[in-house]
């Protein structure tokens, strides 16, 4: 009779594990960095469900601004953290190439001063469409972003320069991304930043 009640138990605090495990990573949120099947997400994610009939029609409703906000999350994240570790190849498709030059140039920069990017992406807090525009075939969508991330510069001798390694702090960025519906890139693409 004991031994049913000791299976009880463990059955019990493994259902318990099993929550509070399941409300850790809804808070908390996913491993953060991509992999190569997260950049094939990205494709997927991003380009799809927007363009569709109802657009066309001039309607940017409820419904196609959560499916574009949706993209643009997973779009922000991924540029922010290949930007951070001096990676452009992966996300060159979706950055405009006067965006890519600017990143490029700063990547450049820091390695030409021996200066280490230390990023870790905490997560989203809150995104909101500032502004929509239709004229002709282009769409441009300005979203902001507010987010929470833990960086810093380091260099070669590993001493800070700016940031803090140890301290998550709140990121406001103003993105805009623009899509040409008789493009047969399925893909947005950011065409200006700023913060």
């Amino acid at each position: 009779m004991s031994n049913n009640f000791e299976y009880m138990d463990i059955i019990l605090l493994a259902m318990i594990a099993g929550f509070i495990f399941l409300r850790l990573r809804g808070i908390l949120g996913k491993k953060t960095g991509f992999t190569a099947k997260s950049s094939l997400n990205l494709n997927k994610e991003f380009s799809k469900n927007i363009l569709n009939k109802d657009i066309k029609k001039n309607i940017f409703d409820d419904e196609e601004q959560k499916f574009f906000l949706k993209g643009a999350k997973i779009a922000y994240e991924k540029i922010i953290i290949d930007f951070a570790n001096g990676n452009l190849n992966s996300i060159k498709s979706f950055i405009d190439h006067k965006i890519y030059n600017q990143f490029n140039n700063a990547i450049k920069e820091r390695e030409s001063k021996g200066q280490i990017f230390e990023t870790t992406f905490i997560g989203i807090s809150s995104t909101l469409i500032k502004d929509y525009k239709e004229k002709e075939n282009i769409i441009e969508v300005t979203v902001e972003f507010v987010s929470e991330i833990i960086s810093s510069v380091r260099d070669k001798d590993k001493t800070i320069l700016s940031g803090n390694p140890e301290k998550v702090k709140k990121v406001y960025d103003t993105w805009k991304f623009l899509k040409d519906t008789t493009s047969s890139n399925p893909n947005w693409v950011l065409i200006e930043t700023s913060s």
